[in-house]
């Protein structure tokens, strides 16, 4: 893996992201084409330090603030969807490593530019063992393995005593795991999101973290425990992280059909320039609106996020639902613009260079993710507001 070294403040991390923009740029139709980060791509944000944000500072991570991760792999996300989703679910597996206990960590951290991908889905069977598990299954939509480390391969242990299955978390080096090639997809295509396969794959006791008691707060690592950086809940973080790769290709989107509308007119028309049509001043500036709300609505809870970690207060049951119907509302807005701005786009869009259609169709796949999807998460919120249980624990 290619050295870097954390940057040394936020802003740094920031601006090295964005003088990458163009190489990203340059590559997203490869990415797509190849479905997963061109390995230029890769290479050039873990030097740039995208992959320190969430490693704790012992090891030489960097401990970014939510508002910064946001911004950064929003800038990544504009530049390629597939792209900054991929770095999106690095950063937050890197966040989750930090959780399991410290001897794991010395291991996945030994390089402070390691890449960790990771999957939610329980899929795979842990079979108990003395002195840790036995893994065996395949897990889907783990994203960027192709090009990680380490996986976070999610698992159901079963406990022999008639209780229900326990989810774990168990870290797992890429080199044990089967990558499958069944990612072929229409949207955030490039982002490499294929299923990995553990064939009896032991996993030592120390390299495993319950999800039960995380969902709950509680962890084993010593010496994270403390720090309220790493005491900020995954699933809220998770919310910020989306949000960012909605963000992105929205932005990108508007600012392309800004040049656009100069450039072509609106065939069978009597414009001759797309700019001078009031259709496309209503179009044009609803879409920017719904943008607009987006960004407000996430500098609302990511403030709220960071304020937590300032006061050490702890979060209400409707302000972590709210969050997330915040976090789908977002990713639903983003979508409702580019769809304006690719139906007012024209036919030339469609074509696979044209960066337009691929945020349309990004977008579609990302609000189909079942934390992401927003009539979902309105739902959940709905309930809590309706003085009911949320009807889930992944709050």
């Amino acid at each position: 893996m290619a050295g870097s070294s954390a940057p040394e403040s936020d802003a740094e991390l920031l601006e090295r992201v964005r003088k990458l923009q163009p190489l990203i740029r340059a590559h997203a139709v490869r990415t797509e084409q190849r479905r997963r980060v061109a390995g230029e791509v890769v290479a050039a944000l873990t030097d740039a330090g995208v992959h320190r944000m969430n490693v704790p500072r012992r090891y030489g991570g960097h401990q970014s603030s939510v508002r910064t991760q946001v911004e950064v792999l929003s800038e990544v996300s504009a530049a390629c969807g597939s792209t900054g989703f991929t770095a999106l679910i690095q950063a937050g597996c890197a966040f989750i490593a930090a959780l399991f206990p410290d001897e794991a960590q010395d291991e996945i951290f030994a390089d402070p530019d390691v890449r960790v991908s990771g999957t939610l889905v329980p899929k795979a069977k842990a079979r108990p063992v003395e002195g840790g598990y036995v893994v065996d299954g395949t897990s889907p939509f783990a994203t960027g393995c192709q090009d990680s480390d380490w996986h976070l391969l999610t698992a159901v242990a079963d406990t022999g005593d008639g209780r229900p299955p326990r989810p774990l978390w168990t870290a797992v080096p890429m080199s044990d795991l089967d990558v499958l090639d069944d990612w072929h997809v229409s949207g955030l295509a490039g982002s490499g999101s294929n299923s990995v396969v553990a064939r009896d794959v032991h996993v030592p006791a120390h390299r495993v973290l319950e999800l039960g008691p995380l969902l709950g707060g509680s962890f084993p690592s010593r010496r994270n425990s403390a720090d309220p950086f790493y005491g900020m809940p995954v699933l809220l973080l998770f919310c910020a992280w989306t949000a960012a790769g909605a963000l992105g290709p929205a932005r990108a989107a508007l600012a392309e059909f800004g040049e656009r509308v100069h450039q072509r007119g609106i065939t069978y028309t009597i414009y001759e320039r797309q700019h001078e049509a009031p259709v496309t001043h209503l179009q044009f500036a609803e879409a920017a609106m719904k943008l607009s709300c987006a960004e407000l609505l996430t500098a609302d809870y990511v403030s709220l996020i960071d304020a937590r970690v300032a006061d050490g207060n702890s979060y209400t049951t409707e302000e972590r639902a709210r969050i997330r119907a915040q976090s789908g509302y977002v990713a639903r807005l983003c979508k409702e613009a580019v769809d304006l701005i690719g139906s007012a786009s024209g036919a030339s869009s469609l074509r696979l260079e044209v960066p337009v259609q691929r945020a349309v169709r990004d977008l579609n796949a990302l609000n189909l993710h079942s934390f992401v999807n927003p009539a979902a998460n309105l739902e959940l919120y709905g309930r809590v507001l309706s003085g009911l249980d949320a009807g889930t624990p992944f709050l």
